[in-house]
C-alpha cells in the first residue's frame, strides 16, 4: 500500500518522502483535492517499470507479425487451393481506341 499525501504537505516534507521512497521502500502518492496526482518511486522501480514496458511493446510488435505473417499464409493456401484470391486491387486492362 502507498502513501499518500495532499501536495501541499508533499512540498514540506520534499526531503523526509525522498527517504521514504529511496531507503523505506515505500511508494508515496501525492493526492490534490484527495484525488492521485503524482507518485514517488525509487529509481530501481522506475527501471523494472520501463523495462516491464518495453517487453510488452515488443510483445505487441511480435504479434504484429504473427498476424501478418497467418494472413499471408491464408492467403497463399487459398491460392495454392485453386481458389481466387481477391488482394483489393481493381484493375482493367483494355485496348487502346483504334483511330
Amino acid at each position: 500500500m502507498a502513501y499518500e499525501i495532499p501536495v501541499t504537505q508533499a512540498r514540506a516534507e520534499l526531503a523526509d518522502l525522498i527517504n521514504r521512497v529511496v531507503y523505506g521502500e515505500e511508494h508515496v502518492v501525492v493526492t490534490r483535492h484527495g484525488k492521485p496526482l503524482v507518485a514517488l518511486v525509487s529509481a530501481a522501480d522506475l527501471a523494472r517499470l520501463e523495462s516491464l514496458k518495453s517487453e510488452e511493446a515488443e510483445a505487441a510488435a511480435e504479434e504484429r507479425v504473427i498476424a501478418s505473417v497467418s494472413a499471408i499464409r491464408s492467403v497463399a493456401s487459398a491460392s495454392a487451393s485453386g481458389e481466387r484470391a481477391d488482394f483489393g486491387i481493381v484493375a482493367k486492362h483494355e485496348p487502346p481506341e483504334r483511330r
